[in-house]
């Protein structure tokens, strides 16, 4: 089954960006051309995505707001909080993200898993983007699966190390959809929303600690919400070395996690869709060895 899993790849030439906003990207050329140099996947794997459409970004975002993307009439404010100078080839990067998300709910309807190198853009909001996040590509995909009937139940897994507020505010009144965020405590964004289930925590948790509660936590909650369908921000900014995280999560218990969560919506026979989310370290060969990690156990979990 490897050869058929799928996995979304927005190319990067279309978003020009200054000097500083350039190595954050690196890793999406990265982990491809790790995965095909070591043979964890095939050309065959990749796909890449058309635009969304404004039909289904209209599922979960205002009409008002996309047209600010479109037209590029986003304030210098509303610019800042996303973090991004906004650009034509910005929307475009961002609309083919959430096609390949989309796209991506097929596949793993098919395979049990898809991914995509990019997505997780749990930041953003019906009516704005914050935190590198535009549009909210797992919150699109769900609608569109609601809309669609091809899910009753829907569990959003976010384990990046800032919470889902984008997403915990969109899903707020949707009881069809649970959000679930395992984030740090005194991280990004300081005003947290409400998921339906918050597991803050404190800084410096590491690994034993990390993966006792989801160990703890997970099981449950798949067997209380019941879902026909997962989406999983697998986030690495959980790291020691990131940046901006304040946990201490190595790259063993980072890739310990991947193998639960991914063993267990197996077990469950639960499609699943990873998107990449967060990591900063410095060094970007942490990062995109721990987000390789991610893709490494997907591919040896569904093979």
């Amino acid at each position: 089954m490897s050869s058929e899993i799928k996995i979304a790849f927005a190319p990067i030439y279309c978003h020009p960006l200054p000097e500083g906003h350039r190595f954050p990207m690196l890793k999406y050329e990265l982990i491809p051309g790790q995965l095909l140099h070591e043979g964890t996947m095939q050309a065959n794997n990749l796909f890449v995505p058309k635009p969304c459409s404004s039909e289904t970004i209209l599922l979960t975002h205002t009409g008002e707001y996309l047209d600010k993307l479109l037209k590029q009439t986003l304030s210098a404010s509303e610019q800042r909080k996303i973090g991004f100078p906004q650009s034509p080839e910005l929307t475009e990067r961002e609309l083919i993200i959430t096609q390949g998300t989309i796209e991506c709910c097929h596949y793993a309807f098919a395979n049990g898993v898809a991914l995509n190198v990019a997505g997780g853009t749990h930041h953003a909001f019906a009516d704005r983007g914050e935190g590198f996040c535009l549009l909210n590509d797992h919150a699109v995909a769900a609608n569109c699966l609601l809309k669609e009937g091809r899910a009753n139940k829907i569990l959003i897994i976010d384990l990046d190390v800032h919470q889902g507020n984008g997403t915990a505010k969109l899903f707020e009144s949707e009881p069809r959809v649970f959000t679930f965020s395992v984030h740090g405590q005194h991280n990004y964004p300081f005003h947290k929303e409400r998921s339906d289930l918050d597991v803050p925590l404190a800084d410096g948790t590491d690994d034993a600690t990390y993966l006792r509660i989801l160990y703890h936590t997970l099981p449950k909650l798949i067997d209380t919400v019941k879902p026909d369908f997962c989406f999983y921000q697998s986030g690495v900014d959980i790291l020691e070395t990131d940046k901006f995280g304040k946990l201490k999560v190595t790259l063993q218990g980072c890739r310990q996690r991947d193998e639960f969560v991914l063993s267990l919506v197996k077990k469950h026979q639960i499609p699943c869709v990873v998107s990449m989310g967060g990591g900063y370290s410095p060094d970007i060969k942490n990062i995109v060895e721990a987000h390789c990690n991610t893709f490494r156990t997907a591919f040896s979990i569904f093979a």
